[in-house]
């Protein structure tokens, strides 16, 4: 299970641990400023100080659970993804703004079972790639992985969430990519998005849609119009998150500010302390603040996949590369949505965003690219 002889105290990933811990202290710090005037603001902070000491705790766990053990349970964490998605449709399964996201466990609270599914996802492909590496590009073996991955990705899509599940393909996409799929394949999948695309082009002109629900479209036209009035409720909140970050300027306006003019204290943001938390950023420390977190960000990937280039076998670059790639989306997605370059949609910046769910499932996806670390491969060429 802790596989000690194998661990090389010398490699543990120091690095990885001090950025991750910045991020933390930031981003809490950042979160209590957010909801400094909140009514709910006291129970957010605690409910989340709680959580950063225990995922701190949890992470060292992690790092010492040598990440093969997972492999050999790949049976059970699939039909625990399947088995925790598939809760949201029952009466434990809790409906905010039209959407079925959140399971509520009795006498534990609220959680998002598609932040859990993600780290699944990687520990369960890790296995199966690893497992079928010499029959990767056999057809039977894609079909399959094609199976097993669709069955989650329709449960998440279902809820509704469509980001989540563009963010569950592309994290699988990376995750074929280093299990070591031929060129031939993914030029396969790239001509077939293009019939994919055309159909749903052809599914949002229909009354009823059959794929894309209509506030989906409504978002995606309000994006690519943003001056028609038709969209302006949609579009009002990225107005007010990109006014907040422009605010801020150079320096910010600095963290817990009782600056009348505030797009922050005025109320104007909405879900400040979660989706939209990236604006508090932009506006409390400013221009610079902002290249300091997108810094931190960039180099936690860097070195997620730094670590995936000298994993001692594939299942420990999979794991990796796929932790890098669910970190680095998130803050892209995010970041992109608060500054309008994306279309309006809702999800969290890792570390920063409050979120139960979202924070544990970043650490737990961290201590495993730890592990992997503390019995990588000194001979491989790395980066």
């Amino acid at each position: 299970m802790f596989a000690f002889d194998r661990y090389r105290l010398r490699n543990f990933n120091l690095p990885i641990m001090l950025v991750m811990t910045a991020l933390s202290i930031l981003g809490f710090t950042v979160l209590q400023s957010a909801v400094a005037h909140d009514a709910d603001g006291p129970a957010t902070i605690r409910e989340q100080m709680l959580c950063f000491l225990l995922s701190f705790v949890f992470v060292l766990a992690l790092t010492l659970i040598d990440y093969h053990l997972w492999m050999r349970l790949h049976g059970l964490i699939w039909l625990g993804m399947i088995g925790i998605l598939g809760l949201l449709f029952t009466p434990l399964g809790q409906t905010y703004y039209g959407a079925t996201r959140w399971l509520r466990i009795p006498g534990l609270g609220s959680f998002q079972p598609s932040e859990f599914a993600k780290v699944c996802l990687i520990l369960f492909f890790a296995w199966f790639f690893g497992y079928f590496r010499e029959k990767l590009n056999k057809p039977a073996t894609m079909f399959l992985a094609l199976l097993l991955f669709a069955v989650p990705a329709v449960m998440i899509f279902l809820e509704p969430d469509l980001s989540t599940t563009a963010t569950f393909a592309m994290i699988f996409l990376v995750l074929i990519f280093v299990g070591g799929i031929s060129w031939k394949w993914i030029g396969g999948m790239l001509l077939a998005v293009l019939p994919a695309v055309g159909f749903l082009y052809w599914d949002s002109t229909r009354e009823n849609p059959m794929i894309l629900k209509q506030y989906m479209l409504n978002r995606i036209l309000g994006y690519l119009n943003p001056d028609n009035p038709e969209f302006a409720s949609l579009n009002n909140q990225q107005a007010k998150a990109v006014m907040a970050i422009a605010s801020g300027k150079i320096h910010g306006k600095g963290l817990f500010n009782a600056d009348f003019e505030s797009v922050k204290n005025g109320n104007f943001l909405s879900q400040e302390n979660c989706d939209f938390i990236f604006a508090v950023v932009g506006e409390e420390l400013g221009f610079i603040g902002t290249c300091a977190v997108i810094f931190l960000f960039a180099l936690l990937v860097f070195l997620c996949f730094r670590a995936a280039s000298k994993a001692a076998d594939l299942e420990g670059r999979i794991i990796c590369a796929g932790v890098g790639t669910l970190l680095g989306l998130q803050v892209f997605i995010n970041i992109g949505v608060c500054s309008g370059l994306l279309p309006n949609t809702g999800v969290v910046l890792p570390f920063f965003s409050a979120g139960l769910s979202s924070l544990v499932c970043s650490y737990t996806a961290l201590g495993l690219v730890l592990n992997v670390g503390l019995q990588r491969d000194d001979a491989a060429p790395g980066y």
